[in-house]
């Protein structure tokens, strides 16, 4: 890969970060503080919450099997997206590559940057091959964004083809894994070490059920992270959300349990859809929900919406034609679903 320096804006490489009263005594004991300009009544909320998160790092290090000094935490996967166009491609200039269809967040970050976004088609198994998404590179490609296990396709990207673009490409490979808690391809989070040109992403919206919290994580080398963190927001998560991620990660237990019963919910609700007449196929699926290429995916959807019942329509989305997004439930709500559908 080319040197962080080489990828790196320049006015990012040269940023004298903010520094906020929490970061110039960090390490030290305090008792007293009378430096941020807060009200000293209404603790703990009348104080700035840890910048850089240290405990609940440590928390995540634990869990995540990554040191805390490669772990980025956000305001949602939203703000780790984010980030890497804001400290690595200049706006006009630079472009990204990415699969498609997938999250739309990387192209409408893309927009909002004034990014060239150059998508590649994924086949008809909706995979796609290392040979193609370096094909799409040019010397000023800086990322290239995979989402595996993909959204909304559900299917995890070949590992193999993964690796391959890593070790290729000059610039920085994006993994998004936002739902590999409900995988069963390894992550490449712990392989971290070997690519210094891989940023992981990953959150507690999904398999953790913290969506409200918005709580978004990237796992990258220390030094991608020290750059994060320079152009990042001085606290850009609160108190509550800390507090939350910490409990939600002091029983990792309980979240194993839900996804295994998630997943033999998946399996009952696929095989539930293959017998629908308006379902002409399921999607393989490594993910909370599947794609289901349908009769009619308007008309469907406009039914299941008039029941109060609210699925995703993909019909517009290339290569999804006809095609609902189904998340799997609880299995009430599931039963709801699949007994709508049986009266259609």
């Amino acid at each position: 890969m080319m040197s962080l320096e080489e990828l790196c804006r320049p006015n990012i490489w040269s940023l004298a970060p903010y520094s906020s009263a929490r970061n110039e005594y960090a390490g030290r004991e305090a008792r007293v503080f009378l430096d941020a300009n807060e009200n000293p009544y209404n603790a703990p909320y009348n104080r700035y919450p840890d910048p850089l998160q240290t405990e609940l790092k440590q928390a995540l290090q634990k869990v995540k099997g990554v040191p805390a000094d490669h772990i980025f935490l956000g305001n949602g996967s939203d703000e780790a997206i984010d980030l890497p166009y804001r400290c690595f491609c200049r706006p006009g200039v630079d472009n990204v590559v990415a699969i498609e269809p997938t999250y739309g967040m990387y192209k409408v970050c893309a927009d909002i940057n004034d990014v060239e976004y150059r998508p590649v088609l994924l086949d008809d198994n909706y995979q796609i091959t290392a040979d193609r998404l370096l094909a799409a590179c040019d010397h000023h490609t800086k990322l290239i964004w995979i989402c595996s296990p993909n959204n909304p396709t559900g299917n995890s990207i070949n590992r193999d083809e993964i690796v391959s673009v890593i070790n290729q490409f000059q610039g920085i490979v994006i993994v998004d894994e936002a739902y590999s808690d409900f995988a069963s391809q390894p992550t490449l989070r712990s392989e971290l070490a070997k690519y210094l040109n891989l940023i992981v992403l990953n959150t507690l919206s999904k398999a953790w059920g913290c969506a409200a919290i918005r709580l978004g994580m990237a796992f990258a080398s220390a030094d991608i992270i020290n750059i994060f963190n320079k152009v990042k927001y001085p606290y850009n998560v609160n108190l509550l959300t800390q507090r939350q991620a910490l409990e939600a990660l002091s029983d990792p237990y309980q979240v194993d349990k839900w996804v295994r019963m998630l997943l033999l919910e998946r399996g009952r609700m696929i095989d539930a859809f293959k017998l629908l007449p308006q379902c002409i196929k399921v999607y393989p699926t490594e993910a909370n929900f599947f794609l289901a290429k349908m009769t009619d995916a308007q008309a469907i959807y406009d039914y299941l919406v008039d029941r109060g019942i609210i699925v995703r329509n993909r019909t517009r989305v290339q290569l999804c034609r006809d095609c609902l997004r189904i998340t799997i439930g609880t299995k009430t709500e599931n039963n709801e679903l699949i007994a709508a559908l049986r009266q259609l």
